[in-house]
């Protein structure tokens, strides 16, 4: 049983942000702005932030050419539009709220590697080009052909594509400086809290979270909970349109003289990879096994680990040696559609999730909507 001095002082706060990630993050800062002396607390249940957002590759992204016209098979232009648009805000409150150097933040160039059957993209360069020109203010991509072999690129590789308006970060660093930032804010965060259920009460959000040591589930409360899970959101809410996208990533050992500089897209964003610290890290694969990467699970397959070992060497570091380092992965949330899932759930609930891989460029945005969303309440 928890003792009277834990029952007075620990389970009621003014908001409840569960998920310890980007988007839960910043919803807490973006709520702490709002609501200068409201106690604000975020849940996590992994020892480290569980999901993507130090599990990702550290694109600062707006969607390549090849993503945006596969986009624009399914979507509206204007909803393409907004999409880029969430995205570019996203990453602008990111790069104001904790600063470029802290964070990592550089635009050493974003590229689009076009193979032969890919060729007839660029037919719509200019078409794309116009449509997102009034966002950006400038062309979204160019061609930039002459790169191919000063990046030694492999010799499948017929084009390249600069994406004009995007970068890349250091995850690890920008977590930090969130977290540090939530803490200098008066914004309590409690790690290894797995939260078995929410529950409406007549005034106020119920967070049943399991208590290993006692053995039983503690329920802290709140005015307004905001459940920031991503792809683990169905764990709570199976109801919602969400499906887990497991990411498979490797990074290599230290390459002397590495010629790859800034951050690379192909397939139609589905791999993707960059230098770092002088070493390649690539990730991607997920469409060759749709139904086996919809997991929640951290693991790793033979399948796509042995076509990223394939394809870096055979695309990537065509003429150079390499050793994989180690891998990791990362679980990202989908749906029927790219829009991030952002309302009032229910009284006292409300929801931030389904970032469409896409966490890092639109997280901050995201919290920020979701933040203005919730209303003051008392517990």
């Amino acid at each position: 049983m928890l003792s009277y001095w834990e029952k007075e002082s620990f389970l009621s706060y003014d908001h409840i942000i569960i998920g310890g990630g980007i988007v839960g993050m910043s919803a807490a800062l973006s709520l702490r702005a709002r609501y200068p002396d409201a106690s604000i607390l975020i849940l996590e249940r992994g020892l480290l932030p569980t999901g993507a957002s130090t599990r990702n590759a550290g694109f600062a992204c707006i969607g390549s050419l090849t993503e945006i016209l596969d986009d624009l098979r399914t979507m509206t232009p204007a909803q393409v539009v907004d999409l880029v648009a969430l995205r570019r805000s996203g990453l602008r409150r990111l790069r104001e709220r904790l600063g470029d150097d802290t964070i990592g933040y550089a635009e050493n160039g974003s590229y689009e590697l076009i193979t032969e059957g890919e060729v007839a993209a660029l037919d719509h360069l200019y078409h794309v080009n116009e449509l997102l020109r009034p966002l950006l203010g400038s062309e979204a991509f160019s061609r930039c052909d002459e790169k191919i072999a000063e990046f030694g690129l492999g010799e499948t590789v017929r084009h390249l594509i600069r994406n004009n308006h995007e970068g890349q970060l250091h995850s690890g660093k920008a977590m930090r400086a969130l977290i540090q930032l939530c803490l200098e804010q008066r914004i309590e965060i409690k790690t290894g809290a797995e939260v078995i259920r929410v529950e409406e009460r007549v005034h106020y959000a119920e967070v049943l979270v399991a208590h290993t040591h006692l053995a039983e589930q503690v329920a802290f409360r709140a005015g307004s909970v905001a459940i920031c899970t991503n792809a683990f959101t169905t764990r709570l809410l199976p109801d919602l349109d969400i499906q887990p996208g497991r990411g498979q990533v490797l990074i290599t050992k230290p390459i002397p003289g590495l010629k790859v500089k800034g951050i690379f897209h192909f397939d139609q964003g589905y791999y993707y990879f960059r230098e770092i610290d002088g070493r390649i890290l690539f990730g991607g694969g997920r469409h060759l096994d749709f139904e086996g990467e919809r997991t929640e699970s951290f693991a790793h397959t033979d399948l796509i680990l042995s076509d990223l070992r394939s394809k870096l060497a055979s695309i990537i570091l065509p003429h150079t040696p390499f050793e994989i380092d180690y891998t990791w992965s990362g679980i990202m949330a989908f749906g029927t559609d790219k829009a991030p899932v952002i309302r009032h759930h229910s009284p006292h609930i409300y929801l931030g999730v389904r970032m469409g891989g896409m966490g890092v460029a639109i997280g901050s945005e995201v919290g920020e909507q979701l933040a203005a969303l919730m209303v003051e309440t008392k517990p």
